[in-house]
């Protein structure tokens, strides 16, 4: 067996960026930036009210007040979107909406909360202002948020809705990023079927195909679905080989460890320059890696629960390094175990399916999904973290272990 830490250094090591490209904004979410992001534009591009209100000379509002009102004269209304065509002369006011520009004359805006309008607010009235306000008051400046010229956001920066959003705002319409690998995923067996209807004897759903593509399309990467093949080598071949040429990637599951003797293994010999490790980890062990025609080929094990350990351990960093992500694990965090996590001494790492919920402090807590068996991939599905076990007894209860996050952590009730 091999340490974790070296099984992943040799996926690393097969793992390189794309190349960089530009991709439409709307097709950027999750990627990261190649090169940094300058605007070519202000934001925002005029000086433009916060508030809905009146744009006023801010020296008209001197000594205003809810018991002495200053009194102005509404000159026009200007609306989000709608140039300003009327000037603030002394003792007038503009009605003015929330983004609208800022009409010339004008350097300041009461909220429309500290003024009324006399007889039903027709512009030919007047507008009682019961406030002072001085120069700028409510008011966005022109490059208040972002100067053109100014830089965006800096490579390596993993675009969120708030980025695109941001990027939007200052007109890019594509973005310089490292592109989402395409992941083919196949499965092989004559003992698989899809779908639904009676089961022949020796026959298994196929579980792991849909699951790894899942996972592959939730790291944020392309699946491809290559199929379901049967035990023939030439089939195999022929798949494996087209895969290779149209994916940045594959994942297959099954046929790797030590006893087995399958087609995968036969072919991925012949096709690739493939490493089959033994990683002293628990579940997970069996792990091949290796490239066909420089395409990574990841071959996890078949048992579903250790699929998907080994997609979160090996797959899923290596293809974020792959789109270039700076950062390529989960996050991990110290929890209190609730319910204990016993283990027994066989020199491995132990992963344990847990659920993870924050008490009323803030504190992690977690506690096992039940049977841990390779194979139970339904106690698996309630699990939203892996809690980490180095080799020895495990933790008691009310200990603290460290856990990688899978998914959202609730609230103990």
């Amino acid at each position: 067996m091999i340490p974790l830490d070296e099984a992943r250094q040799i996926v690393f090591a097969g793992c390189s960026r794309g190349h960089p490209r530009a991709v439409p904004l709307a097709d950027a979410l999750g990627l990261v930036t190649s090169v940094d992001i300058h605007a070519d534009e202000a934001v925002p591009p005029f000086d433009n009210t916060a508030m809905d209100g009146f744009a006023v000379r801010a020296a008209d509002t001197a000594g205003a007040s809810d018991d002495t009102p200053v009194r102005l004269t509404i000159a026009g209304t200007l609306a989000a979107g709608a140039a300003p065509d009327v000037v603030v002369g002394a003792g007038q006011a503009v009605r003015i909406m929330t983004g609208a520009p800022m009409p010339p004359g004008a350097d300041a805006v009461v909220m429309v909360e500290r003024t009324s309008v006399e007889d039903g607010g027709t512009e030919s009235q007047d507008v009682l202002v019961q406030i002072e306000v001085a120069p700028g008051t409510h008011v966005r400046r022109v490059g208040d948020d972002l100067a053109a010229g100014q830089q965006v956001f800096p490579a390596d920066t993993t675009l969120t809705p708030a980025h695109l959003g941001v990027l939007a705002s200052v007109g890019v319409r594509r973005v310089p990023v490292y592109p989402r690998p395409r992941v083919g995923v196949i499965s092989t067996g004559d003992e698989l079927v899809d779908g639904p209807g009676p089961l022949a004897p020796g026959q298994i759903r196929d579980s792991n195909r849909r699951m790894l593509l899942a996972l592959v399309a939730r790291a944020d990467a392309e699946p491809v679905d290559l199929g379901r093949i049967a035990d023939d080598e030439d089939a195999i071949s022929e798949a494996l080989t087209a895969g290779a040429a149209s994916c940045d990637a594959i994942i297959s599951s099954g046929g790797v460890s030590m006893g087995d003797f399958d087609f995968v293994k036969v072919v991925l010999d012949r096709l690739g320059d493939m490493t089959w490790m033994q990683v002293a980890i628990r579940p997970a062990k069996p792990l091949a890696f290796g490239t066909i025609g420089g395409t990574p080929v990841f071959g996890l094990p078949g048992n579903p629960v250790s699929s998907l350990v080994s997609f979160e351990l090996f797959a899923r960093p290596g293809l974020r390094k792959m789109m270039g992500h700076p950062g390529l694990d989960r996050l991990r965090l110290r929890a209190v175990a609730d319910d204990g996590l016993a283990r027994r001494h066989d020199g491995k790492t132990h992963l344990a399916r847990v659920v993870a919920a924050f008490d009323a402090d803030g504190v992690v807590h977690v506690r096992t999904t039940g049977s841990q068996g390779s194979h139970q991939l339904a106690a698996t599905a309630a699990a939203n973290a892996l809690a980490v076990l180095p080799d020895g007894d495990g933790v008691a209860v009310g200990g603290t272990v460290e856990i990688m996050v899978l998914g959202d952590l609730g609230t103990l009730t």
